[in-house]
């Protein structure tokens, strides 16, 4: 008899710790590409395009700003032994001051399309947050991360749920007149491609 309720209580004890086990054990674990993702969207696509159209005349802009110090410093080496001393002086002014109008008109339309992309990726990154929390929900993930904040270091393909949160978040936000192609650029576009020669 000893015998007999000692094995009944190692049975239960056998069915009743794992059906324990899985009652506290971790759901899944996802990782998203947050940025990626947002810039991936129909809509983040669109708006970046409306971005850097919108800065495209800066970026103009600072392009000629280049030009012109490259031209001036150049004719300053050509004419180095020729020019007199005050000719010298001035150009050597003019070139301070547009290497000057330069660097704030750079230093400005960069913290402006920093401000109006930060705008942006906040307004979608709202929306984005709601279609992981949802998908995360019914779908049986206990954590999702975001692969661009957190560093990851390995992580199985399975686990990266970037393109189908892309997906969702496209049926969810439909966005008009949307490119069909093409990457999204994630930089700026007023960067000056090089430095002017001093």
């Amino acid at each position: 008899m000893k015998t007999r309720v000692l094995a009944i209580t190692l049975l239960l004890c056998f069915v009743a710790v794992p059906a324990g086990l899985l009652a506290q054990a971790p759901g899944k674990v996802g990782i998203v590409d947050i940025q990626g993702a947002m810039l991936s969207t129909t809509e983040g696509k669109k708006a970046m395009a409306d971005l850097q159209k919108k800065y495209q005349p800066r970026q103009l802009e600072v392009g000629k700003l280049q030009q012109d110090i490259q031209s001036l410093n150049d004719q300053l080496q050509r004419q180095a032994a020729t020019l007199s001393e005050e000719e010298q002086r001035s150009k050597s002014r003019e070139l301070e001051e547009k290497q000057k109008v330069l660097k704030r008109t750079t230093e400005d339309a960069q913290a402006d399309f920093q401000v109006d992309r930060d705008e942006m990726l906040r307004r979608i990154g709202q929306k984005m947050v709601k279609v992981i929390q949802d998908y995360a929900q019914k779908n049986g993930f206990s954590l999702v991360l975001g692969s661009d904040q957190v560093p990851v270091y390995y992580a199985d393909k399975e686990v990266d749920l970037t393109a189908e949160i892309v997906r969702l978040y496209d049926a969810a936000n439909p966005a008009a007149d949307a490119p069909t192609t093409g990457k999204p650029a994630t930089t700026h576009p007023a960067t000056p491609a090089a430095k002017p020669k001093q």
